[in-house]
């Protein structure tokens, strides 16, 4: 812990007379003091819920908004003129995602699905965008593989709705709502606990996986993917098909070169990669002469072990997507 981390927990965690103001606190995260930004979020948290409830009521989108808001505000805590009205400042974020909401929100039962607003800004650009972006990945790193599945496909997949979670995860749409609260709360505790930590590279982390699965896709073309998985797959890797088959290594050679044998091909769309879960999206291309063949795309949900994989779910968007009840 540096000298001025320890000051800031000081100051804020032992009822010294004279805690760090709002000022301090700002100019500190302005010039990258992570510990700085994540105790002003926590002193003007109360205050952040509440605009929420007063304009969205106790629904679950309040979450996701205060959510969004504290992303927005590790990207934009630079654009604070005047750090006395930080608080202020805050609570505009979250009016500003409030209304954004409820202008986009669709008109339907709060227990339907919802997709985030296409106008604002979304967790993954503020992430992708900011600084501090290592800092939010190293907490949601310290949340339990199911927490992580459940915000990693709603905030940084193409999988976004509650529905398409669900089939992904094979579990009921209650268990993804209620994932996703813990998941919020557990990332606020998260984000305080890791502020002052050395944290991962991120964006090269998930660069490094969009690299491989480029050339995952290269190599089954070559007719080498089987030196692939018994490269980069753990021996007792297990392989779950889109249809809910299982097997191992070979069971995902003889799928892969299968399909290759039948004119489809697999095109790289996009990757996301946390320390140990990773998500790679593929576009599934048909033969030309039977353009039906398969679903348009396909969802390699991928779990690691010492940075092999240990475990590949298929999902297919739109192929199966009624919720487990």
């Amino acid at each position: 812990m540096d000298e001025s981390e320890e000051r800031l927990k000081m100051n804020e965690g032992t009822g010294m007379s004279s805690p760090p103001s709002d000022t301090e606190l700002t100019l500190r995260a302005q010039a990258g003091e992570a510990p700085a930004l994540g105790l002003l979020l926590a002193r003007h948290q109360a205050g952040m819920r509440a605009v929420a409830l007063n304009l969205l009521g106790h629904v679950p989108d309040v979450d996701d908004v205060l959510q969004d808001a504290a992303l927005v505000a590790l990207r934009r805590i630079g654009d604070v003129r005047d750090p006395e009205v930080v608080g202020a400042w805050l609570r505009m974020v979250v009016r500003n995602g409030c209304r954004m909401r409820l202008r986009t929100a669709p008109v339907l039962p709060i227990a339907d699905e919802s997709a985030i607003p296409s106008g604002g800004l979304t967790p993954e650009q503020a992430i992708e965008t900011n600084a501090l972006r290592d800092w939010v990945w190293h907490a949601m790193d310290r949340l339990s593989p199911p927490l992580r599945w459940a915000l990693m496909l709603r905030h940084f997949s193409s999988l976004t709705s509650y529905a398409q979670i669900s089939a992904a995860c094979d579990v009921p749409v209650g268990t993804v709502r209620s994932r996703l609260s813990q998941a919020r709360a557990k990332m606020a505790e998260a984000l305080l606990a890791t502020a002052g930590l050395a944290h991962d590279d991120a964006a090269a982390r998930t660069a490094a996986s969009r690299r491989e699965a480029i050339e995952t896709l290269a190599a089954a073309a070559r007719g080498t993917f089987a030196e692939v998985v018994t490269d980069r797959w753990s021996p007792h890797a297990e392989l779950i098909g889109g249809q809910g088959q299982r097997g191992g290594r070979d069971f995902a050679i003889r799928g892969m070169e299968g399909d290759l044998e039948a004119g489809v091909r697999q095109r790289f769309a996009d990757a996301v990669a946390g320390r140990d879960l990773v998500i790679w999206e593929m576009d599934l291309i048909s033969p030309a002469d039977d353009p039906y063949h398969c679903p348009p795309s396909v969802v390699w949900l991928m779990t690691l072990h010492q940075g092999r994989v240990q475990r590949v779910r298929l999902f297919h968007p739109g192929a199966d997507e009624s919720p487990a009840m």
